[in-house]
């Protein structure tokens, strides 16, 4: 039985650093400090840990019940709850995603990445492929986050390269520099480029920012707090360091949105067809209170 990889969370949205142990930290408002290029990896090297990344996966299905604070600049904060069924097929990463918004309505997203990676939505009965354009408005009225960000498509364009060594969360980390392939479609977002900071020992990315023409930052995607649980595996008790706090920063507008995570559940197997588009309109429920592990304040 496959165990449960530190890579495989952030692999789906955002949660980047299982398995890590570092020290809770602030989202910073300027970019990373650079350090000393010393031992700085050549071409070769930097494409394996590129590599290494890309195919790091979860390989048994799992389950994220959490919430999106909205945390606007000026205005006040507001609560939306989620649920998150993730899993694998043979070109990557796959997850379905139920999000309830202020009015009560709930929409439900397929996120798939890979060669064929795409987003399917279903809200008020409508089910539809999403746009270029679409990719990047916020998933539910009210928040930052968009689907362009969970699913991070930038993390496989073609002609990334290693751009300098930095310290990100206090851990060093190696920046990487994506450059947005021709006949990519941005839209209004104006992001042409995304940099990724993956920590140097654990090949763990820390952070992520989305990038303007000039190279100015729009938006950044931070890891902000860890949480050690005890969860139930195939050899019995083990203990996880999971991600508890994320945060989607936009650095134009400061409005923030922190995504929670409240319980989870791993060494699942879910019912053949559930990543399928047309499944959206049907309930998938969620694993016995048994199954999942609260993350506690």
């Amino acid at each position: 039985m496959a165990p449960f990889t530190p890579a495989s969370l952030w692999r789906f949205f955002f949660i980047w650093l299982a398995g890590i142990t570092v020290a809770a930290a602030a989202v910073p408002n300027s970019p990373p400090p650079e350090l000393s290029q010393i031992g700085r990896p050549d071409e070769a090297e930097a494409a394996r840990i590129l590599t290494q990344f890309r195919q790091s996966g979860i390989l048994r299905d799992y389950f994220l019940e959490f919430e999106l604070h909205a945390l606007p600049r000026r205005g006040e904060a507001r609560i939306f709850q989620g649920r998150m069924w993730g899993g694998r097929t043979q070109d990557g990463s796959v997850n379905r995603i139920e999000i309830t918004d202020g009015e009560g309505r709930r929409h439900r997203l397929l996120v798939t990445d890979g060669p064929r990676a795409s987003v399917w939505r279903r809200t008020d009965g409508e089910l539809k492929e999403l746009e270029a354009a679409a990719m990047f408005a916020p998933l539910i009225p009210g928040v930052d986050a968009t689907a362009f960000d969970l699913q991070r498509s930038y993390l496989s364009w073609p002609d990334a390269r290693l751009q300098s060594t930095n310290r990100v969360l206090g851990r060093p980390a190696y920046a990487f520099l994506f450059p947005a392939p021709a006949g990519f479609a941005s839209g209004a977002s104006g992001v042409v480029a995304a940099r990724a900071y993956f920590d140097t020992v654990f090949n763990q990315p820390l952070q992520s920012e989305l990038l303007d023409r000039a190279g100015k930052r729009l938006k950044t995607l931070s890891v902000i707090t860890l949480k050690t649980v005890e969860i139930q595996g195939p050899n019995g008790a083990e203990k996880q360091t999971l991600p508890k706090e994320v945060d989607f920063r936009n650095e134009v507008t400061r409005d923030k949105t922190r995504l929670q995570v409240n319980g989870i559940a791993l060494y699942l197997e879910f019912p053949a067809g559930i990543f399928e588009p047309s499944a959206l309109a049907t309930e998938v429920p969620a694993p016995p209170p048994g199954r999942v592990t609260r993350l506690a304040p």
